[in-house]
C-alpha cells in the first residue's frame, strides 16, 4: 500500500482509506469485521463522525479496532453545531469514549457553521497540547473558508481538507483542490466510488473502467481510485462493510495507470466548467 505524506503531519498515511458514512445501515458484524479487513491490508485511515448514526458508528468503529488501535491512523468529525471552544473539547471527549481510545490522530470540523472559526481552532489546539487529538483538519470546506482557516492557524497546521470528489464530481480540480495544495493541506477525497452511483458494467463508462481493471488484474474500483489519488496530495477513503469488498479497493494502493489510461479516463468522465465564478489557480 502506498504511502504518502499527509499534509504538513509528520508521518506518512496510506493512499487508500476506508470510510463510515451510513454505515450504521449495514450489518454490525460484517462492517467490524471489513474494518478489520482494511487494518491488516494496510488501509489503516478509519474516518468516522460523531453525526454518523448519532454515535453509533463511532461505537462500532471502537468495537472494531479495539486490538488494532496502535496500527489505525483513527479521524472523526465534529458537527458545526457543537464547534464552540467548550463545545469542541466536549464533542471530543464523547467521540474518544465512544471510539474507546484516548487519542484521534485527526479531527475534523464537518463543515463550516455558525460558530467562530477562532474558537474552534482554539480549541483544537488545546487538544493538541493535551495529546487528545494529534492533528486536525477541515470538511467540507470551499476556498474562502480554507483560506480563511489558514489565516486563523498559521502555515503549516490544518493537516486536510476532506471533500465530496470522484470521477462525476470533480469540480474541486478547478480551484480547490490546487488551493489546498499550495498550502501543503492533504486532500481527502470522501464518496469517491459515488454512493451507489458507480458506472454498471456494459454501461459504456463502466466497460471503459474494467478494460483498464482486466489489464491489471484489479477491480474497476480500484481503477476509479487510483485515477483519484493520481495527485500526490490526494487521498481516497471510499466506505465499504464487506470484507471481500475491501479486498477490491485495496488494489488501488500500489496501482499506476499509464498516461494513455489517465487519458481514456479522463475522455470518459470529463471535468465540467466549474460550479463557481471564482478565477482559476
Amino acid at each position: 500500500m502506498e504511502l504518502r505524506q499527509f499534509g504538513p503531519l509528520g508521518r506518512r498515511v496510506p493512499v487508500v482509506g476506508l470510510g463510515t458514512w451510513q454505515m450504521e445501515g449495514n450489518d454490525r458484524e460484517s462492517a467490524i469485521l471489513a474494518i478489520r479487513r482494511a487494518i491488516d491490508l494496510g488501509l489503516v485511515h478509519i474516518d468516522t463522525a460523531e453525526i454518523y448514526g448519532r454515535g453509533s458508528v463511532e461505537e462500532l468503529v471502537g468495537e472494531a479496532i479495539a486490538g488494532y488501535r496502535g496500527a489505525a491512523f483513527l479521524a472523526s468529525k465534529i458537527h458545526p453545531d457543537h464547534a464552540t471552544y467548550a463545545g469542541t473539547l466536549l464533542a471530543c471527549e464523547k467521540s474518544l469514549r465512544r471510539l474507546r481510545t484516548d487519542r484521534l490522530d485527526l479531527f475534523l470540523l464537518h463543515w463550516r457553521g455558525a460558530q467562530p472559526l477562532e474558537e474552534t481552532v482554539r480549541a483544537f489546539e488545546e487538544l493538541k497540547k493535551e495529546g487528545k487529538i494529534l492533528a486536525w483538519g477541515l470538511s467540507n470546506f470551499d476556498v474562502a473558508d480554507v483560506e480563511r482557516a489558514v489565516e486563523i492557524a498559521g502555515v503549516g497546521v490544518v493537516a486536510c481538507n476532506q471533500v465530496l470528489y470522484n470521477l462525476t464530481e470533480r469540480d474541486a480540480e478547478h480551484v480547490l483542490q490546487p488551493v489546498c495544495e499550495r498550502h501543503g493541506i492533504a486532500f481527502v477525497a470522501y464518496s469517491p466510488l459515488g454512493s451507489g452511483q458507480f458506472p454498471s458494467r456494459g454501461s459504456w463508462r463502466g466497460d471503459v473502467l474494467e478494460g483498464i481493471a482486466n489489464a491489471h488484474g484489479v477491480s474497476a474500483r480500484a481503477v476509479a481510485l487510483a485515477f483519484l489519488a493520481r495527485r500526490p496530495s490526494t487521498f481516497v477513503i471510499p466506505k465499504s462493510a464487506r470484507a471481500d469488498h475491501v479486498n477490491q479497493l485495496a488494489g488501488a494502493g500500489d496501482l499506476v495507470l499509464t498516461r494513455a489510461e489517465l487519458d481514456t479516463i479522463d475522455a470518459a468522465f470529463p471535468l465540467a466548467p466549474p460550479k463557481s465564478k471564482m478565477p482559476f489557480v
